[in-house]
């Protein structure tokens, strides 16, 4: 977020107020397409119920701040991101666990047992506070006020960002492995084709909306990157560990920075067009 920071102007937010609907799009993907989506795709496939549960829980969540990141690395539109990363992440108090229970609920029709969970609106603050505003404010204030010195640490900064990105999915692949390796096909195949319908669903409402094909980029990878460690508090703290849904979160947090990585490189190379 930092390094993010850097490239961004209060310039790029009062853009968005001239133009809403991109937001608004934005919001609309993440906190009721995918939820929505998930609960088809859920309820098609009909897996174990901690697993089918996690997949809910994890839908139900707000997008990661690692997404801005990888907007960046896209060409997508930076600002846009963060507002929605921030703005989802607000609504989240009252989305997720309306999203979560609402879903499973029309699961539990199937004969699914619902766990019992509560989700703290100070841990949602606490969560924002330190993993988007503080260091955002802190980085346009050093781009305001040091342009000179922010041109020669913006780049090195960025390319940190990756490698610090590339350790965290081998430290957490490996803490995962040997339970993960246990449920191989339940978990990584659900998990793979979990997200390849988030990225496609934010595409789609960009492209069904004729969106900027800088908005619709953003709006993608802002879908497909879920904050999948707010999902693993929760699962920890509301409903006892329980193991399917630890394993869902727990593999999202590696693959969908994996394939928002392969996805971001590729858009980087591919000029921007009306509908890419």
């Amino acid at each position: 977020m930092l390094g993010i920071a850097l490239d961004l102007r209060v310039s790029d937010f009062k853009a968005l107020l001239k133009q809403p609907l991109a937001t608004l799009v934005g919001v609309a993907s993440q906190m009721v397409v995918l939820p929505a989506l998930t609960f088809l795709l859920v309820y098609w496939l009909n897996p174990y119920h901690s697993i089918g549960l996690g997949m809910l829980l994890v839908a139900a969540c707000p997008g990661g701040n690692v997404s801005n990141l990888l907007t960046h690395i896209a060409g997508g539109n930076v600002a846009l991101s963060v507002s929605l990363t921030a703005i989802n992440t607000l609504l989240a108090a009252f989305t997720t666990p309306f999203n979560f229970w609402f879903w499973s609920s029309l699961w539990a029709q199937k004969g699914v047992t619902l766990p019992n969970a509560s989700l703290g609106f100070l841990t949602m603050f606490e969560s924002i506070f330190t993993l988007i505003i503080m260091p955002t404010i802190f980085g346009m204030t050093i781009a305001s006020l040091f342009p000179g010195f922010t041109q020669k640490i913006r780049r090195p900064f960025q390319w940190f960002s990756i490698t610090f990105l590339g350790l965290f999915i081998v430290v957490t692949g490996a803490a995962n492995f040997q339970v993960f390796l246990q449920y191989f096909i339940y978990i990584f195949f659900l998990v793979l084709l979990h997200n390849a319908v988030a990225l496609s669903a934010g595409w789609s409402m960009g492209t069904l909306f004729r969106l900027p094909a800088q908005d619709i980029r953003t709006i993608s990878i802002e879908t497909g990157i879920q904050n999948s460690g707010l999902g693993l508090i929760l699962i920890f703290n509301g409903f006892g560990g329980l193991g399917g849904m630890a394993l869902v979160a727990a593999w999202w947090g590696v693959w969908h920075i994996i394939s928002g990585l392969v996805l971001a490189r590729w858009w980087q190379k591919t000029p921007l067009h009306p509908s890419t």
